[in-house]
């Protein structure tokens, strides 16, 4: 058998990170998503909180045949024992996927396998660029999942995105 961890902010968790996942469902046995960042949230780059995040990947993540696992990782100010970090809050793994240059130093000095994945339509398919629909009330839906979608207009999430990013400033 077969464990993959895959770790994100998934702020929100968008189709590139879906795509992402679907492709690791078909490596491995279970797969792991960590939410990374956990502690952060109502904020311009971290808008959901951890549990927000758990539901929407939980439930976009129904549609693939793998038994998967959704762990909080909390930030840490020392890189060097992240990993240890890591694995000392998920289920045991075999390979963890990533993009991320830091992420795949961490793994591969602590000697884990590391598996790069291709990402998908990276200019539109980005967090930063569904907040930014969000807050201007663009087409943010068709980049998230249903489950998603759904979710962020249960909570108020556009309405908490354009709160936080307003200025006190006089305009």
């Amino acid at each position: 058998m077969v464990r993959g961890i895959y770790i994100g902010r998934f702020q929100p968790y968008h189709n590139g990170h879906h795509k992402v996942v679907e492709k690791i469902s078909g490596e491995v046995d279970e797969i792991v998503l960590g939410i990374g960042s956990a502690g952060d949230s109502h904020t311009g780059k971290n808008p959901f909180t951890a549990g927000e995040r758990m539901l929407m990947v939980t439930r976009a993540i129904e549609e693939f045949d793998v038994p998967s696992y959704v762990v909080q990782i909390e930030d840490l100010k020392r890189n060097s024992i992240w990993v240890s970090h890591v694995e000392s809050i998920s289920p045991s793994f075999d390979v963890a996927y990533s993009n991320n240059p830091l992420v795949i130093q961490l793994f591969r000095e602590a000697g884990k396998e590391i598996r790069q994945v291709p990402m998908f339509d990276r200019e539109v398919l980005e967090g930063a660029e569904v907040r930014r629909r969000m807050e201007n009330e663009e087409d943010w839906r068709s980049l998230v999942p249903v489950p998603v979608r759904d979710i962020i207009e249960e909570i108020g999430g556009i309405r908490r995105i354009q709160k936080i990013n307003e200025s006190d400033s006089e305009r």
